[in-house]
């Protein structure tokens, strides 16, 4: 058990994972509330599954998952997707059904494999950019099992303003030092994860991507957390993830929001996650 910098004043268990999978381990963490002196219970609720973005991982997202756990009363799972900060290597270039595959191969062997640690037969998937994209499909293909759905930043279709966002990070990673600062997160892997991002998205292969097929199958109520000044998407991506579930849903735009609102407004999105879950 490890308890990272900067948690341990927290009421919360934090402990470190690996979990097996056909391709390779993943490295996981999971952060779980304990019950305050005189109190009985803590943690109650499904456990919020987190799915991070195109450069993410476990460490990045910072001290959300933390924050999220405190406010909510609910277990929080994040994971570094194979090829990712500490989890194994990809076994190679991303597939254009890369988003579906997540939710169809890895997430069922990530669920069985932390058993032990917490119950998971009911999950929240929430998830950030891309990985807001994973957590749609995980709601649509375990929807059995997913109480709710949460979207941050997600992108929905393949935009201009998505594929104008990636031309311009492609310049400013060609900077000195730019690589080095990812590879802090991913060691080695980092070249390979920012192909991953920019080759993927930029493909015409991928130009047609949609969750168009995905959503309707998705039952959970869902909150859709977007900014409207987000660099990587417009608000049409929202309006279409919030129109298309099968299930009720609410859309928030935050003014002023870019594409990471958990970090610009971690308490505006921390309030709207914990007054919708509380609902």
């Amino acid at each position: 058990m490890t308890h990272p910098p900067g948690e341990r004043d927290l009421p919360l268990i934090v402990s470190d994972h690996e979990v097996a999978t056909d391709d390779g381990a993943l490295f996981t963490r999971v952060w779980q509330p304990i019950a305050a002196p005189g109190e009985t219970a803590a943690g109650t609720g499904a456990a919020i599954l987190l799915f991070h973005d195109s450069l993410g991982c476990v460490e990045l997202w910072r001290d959300f998952p933390a924050q999220l756990a405190t406010a909510t009363g609910r277990a929080v799972v994040a994971y570094d997707r194979l090829g990712f900060g500490r989890s194994a290597l990809h076994p190679g270039r991303l597939p254009v059904s890369f988003v579906t595959d997540e939710a169809t191969i890895i997430v069922p062997q990530l669920l069985a494999g932390l058993r032990h640690v917490l119950p998971l037969d009911e999950f929240v998937a929430g998830g950030h950019s891309v990985g807001g994209g994973m957590a749609v499909a995980t709601a649509a293909h375990l929807s059995a099992r997913c109480r709710a759905l949460i979207t941050v930043s997600a992108q929905s279709f393949v935009e201009d303003r998505t594929r104008d966002g990636l031309h311009a990070a492609r310049g400013a990673f060609q900077q000195p030092g730019q690589i080095d600062r990812l590879a802090r997160y991913h060691g080695a892997k980092a070249p390979w994860v920012l192909a991953a991002w920019l080759d993927t998205w930029l493909d015409a292969g991928f130009a047609g991507w949609t969750l168009d097929a995905l959503l309707p199958r998705v039952l959970a109520p869902a909150l859709v957390l977007h900014g409207d000044a987000d660099e990587f998407g417009s608000v049409r991506h929202p309006e279409r993830i919030a129109a298309g579930t099968g299930g009720p849903s609410r859309m928030v735009v935050l003014e002023g929001g870019g594409h990471m609102p958990h970090r610009e407004q971690p308490a505006r999105v921390l309030d709207e996650i914990t007054r919708f879950l509380g609902a």
